[in-house]
């Protein structure tokens, strides 16, 4: 499975960008999927999450600024980035899970996912 992660680029602080993230097989539905991020000289850490179940779940320092959200007829997952800040410069990942219809487990840890995108590049300018 391979996923293809889009929709990053340059953006000033205060603005906005969308992630997108397709699977090459399997229904973004029956599958948990999540965004991690890595920025500059830091370890990869957990965004946000949604699971097959459609509950969403968000690290703190994006929540109320970050949506995650998924479309099953386009086999899209996204991630709708608002009020972007310096420190949200990153190269975004999106992964999904290899298990479908799992129950439980911990969407934050990068253990849960067995699939990765090859990462989008999200830089903003203060």
């Amino acid at each position: 499975v391979q996923l293809q992660a889009s929709g990053g680029g340059v953006v000033q602080a205060g603005g906005s960008l969308r992630l997108s993230c397709i699977p090459s097989k399997g229904s973004v539905s029956h599958h948990d999927m999540g965004w991690f991020r890595q920025a500059p000289g830091k370890g990869r850490e957990f965004v946000a999450g949604i699971r097959w179940s459609a509950d969403t779940l968000y690290a703190d320092s994006v929540k109320g600024r970050f949506t995650i959200s998924r479309d099953h007829h386009k086999n899209t997952m996204y991630l709708q980035m608002s009020s972007l800040k310096p420190e949200d410069t990153a190269v975004y990942y999106c992964a999904r899970d290899r298990q479908r219809l799992r129950v439980g487990g911990c969407p934050r840890g990068g253990a849960l996912y067995a699939y990765w995108g090859q990462g989008t590049l999200v830089t903003v300018s203060s």
